[in-house]
C-alpha cells in the first residue's frame, strides 16, 4: 500500500459540504471554532452567509443546530470527537436525538490517532455514546472518498447522524466514479472463508494489509468494511459468521461499546460464533506520535494478522 494515494478523512468532509451547498440551499453548517481543523473552513469560504462559529461552546452549537433543523435547515455541526460527543452530549441527546432532527455531527480528530494532544483529546467512546442515543446514525469512513459519499448521504437520510472523520491521511482505494455508498451497508474488501475480520475508519486499511500478511501464510480472510456502526449491517455479519466461523473486529476506539459489542451483541443473540475484538483497552491513551501510539495499542496490521492466526490455532 505505500504507493497508494493518502489522504485524512476529514478532507473528504470538507469538500462534500462544498459540494452539497453548491446544490442545495438548505445546507447550514456549525463549528466551534475549528474551521480549520474539521474542513468546514472549505465550506465557509464558499458560503460565508451559511457558516457559523459558535466559537469554544460545543452545546451552545448543538443547540443552535437544532434550531436551525427545526426551522426545515439541514444542519452539519463540527468539533472534535471529544467535543461534539463528549462535552455537547447532553445536547446532542436531547435537543437532537430526543427530538429526531435533522442534524449531522461530522465529529473530527477522533481516535488514538490525534496523537501528541493527548488522552484529554483521544475520544474512544464516542461510538458507544453515540450508540446509545435512539435513532442516532453512526458511521466513520475507510477513506476519504466514502468519506465524501456517506456526507452526502447523511444529507438524504431524514434523522439525526454522527459521523467520525480522522486526521490522519489513510490510503484511498474506492474510485469515486464507481463507489456507492449507503447507509447501514458493510462492504466485502477481500474474500475469506477462514476467519472473517470486520473493521471501520483507518483501521479498514490496517485489516486489508493484514489480510495480505496472512494470504502470505495460506490463510484466506475475509475483510469487510463495517462503516456504519450502527445501524449495523446484521445480514452480512450473520453471513460472515456462517460462512468463516470466527470474527474477528477492528476499531479506534474502546473495546466497549464500539463495533466490537455491536457485532457481539447481535451474533448472541442470533448466531453464536468466537469472536475477538481488537480496540482500546478499558484505558485513556497518552501523547506521542500517531503511528507510534497505533503499534502500542495493538491498532496495526501485524498486530491484526498474528491475533488471527493465533485465534485460528484455538
Amino acid at each position: 500500500m505505500a504507493d497508494v494515494k493518502k489522504i485524512a478523512t476529514r478532507m473528504g468532509y470538507g469538500a462534500a459540504l462544498r459540494e452539497l451547498g453548491a446544490l442545495h440551499d438548505n445546507i447550514v453548517v456549525f463549528d466551534a471554532d475549528l474551521a480549520g481543523s474539521t474542513q468546514t473552513a472549505t465550506f465557509g469560504k464558499a458560503f460565508p452567509d451559511r457558516h457559523f462559529n459558535c466559537g469554544i461552546a460545543e452545546g451552545n452549537m448543538m443547540a443552535a443546530a437544532a434550531g436551525a433543523a427545526s426551522m426545515g435547515m439541514v444542519a452539519f455541526a463540527s468539533s472534535f470527537a471529544m467535543f461534539a460527543a463528549g462535552r455537547a452530549y447532553e445536547q446532542v441527546r436531547n435537543s437532537i436525538g430526543y427530538t429526531q432532527l435533522n442534524v449531522k455531527i461530522g465529529a473530527s480528530h477522533g481516535g488514538i490517532s490525534v496523537g501528541e494532544d493527548g488522552a484529554s483529546h483521544q475520544c474512544l467512546e464516542d461510538y458507544a455514546l453515540m450508540r446509545s442515543i435512539p435513532g442516532m446514525v453512526v458511521m466513520s469512513p475507510a477513506d476519504e472518498v466514502e468519506a465524501r459519499a456517506m456526507v452526502k448521504a447523511a444529507y438524504e437520510h431524514q434523522g439525526p447522524v454522527y459521523m467520525r472523520f480522522g486526521r490522519s491521511p489513510v490510503p484511498v482505494f474506492h474510485d469515486e466514479e464507481t463507489f456507492r455508498f449507503e447507509i447501514g451497508r458493510g462492504e466485502v474488501m477481500r474474500e475469506g472463508t477462514d476467519i472473517a475480520i470486520i473493521a471501520n475508519g483507518l483501521l479498514v486499511a490496517e485489516a486489508v494489509e493484514a489480510g495480505e500478511l496472512l494470504a502470505a501464510q495460506g490463510i484466506h480472510a475475509r475483510i469487510i468494511n463495517m462503516a456504519t456502526v450502527k445501524p449495523l449491517d446484521e445480514t452480512l455479519v450473520r453471513k460472515a459468521a456462517e460462512e468463516c466461523g470466527r470474527i474477528l473486529t477492528c476499531e479506534e476506539h474502546s473495546v466497549i461499546g464500539g463495533l466490537g459489542d455491536a457485532v457481539c451483541s447481535f451474533l448472541s443473540e442470533t448466531r453464536p460464533t468466537p469472536v475477538k475484538r481488537i480496540g482500546t483497552p478499558d484505558v485513556f491513551g497518552h501523547s506521542g506520535p500517531a503511528g507510534e501510539l497505533l503499534r502500542q495499542f495493538g491498532l496495526c496490521a501485524e498486530h491484526i494478522a498474528e491475533t488471527a492466526r493465533r485465534f485460528l490455532q484455538g
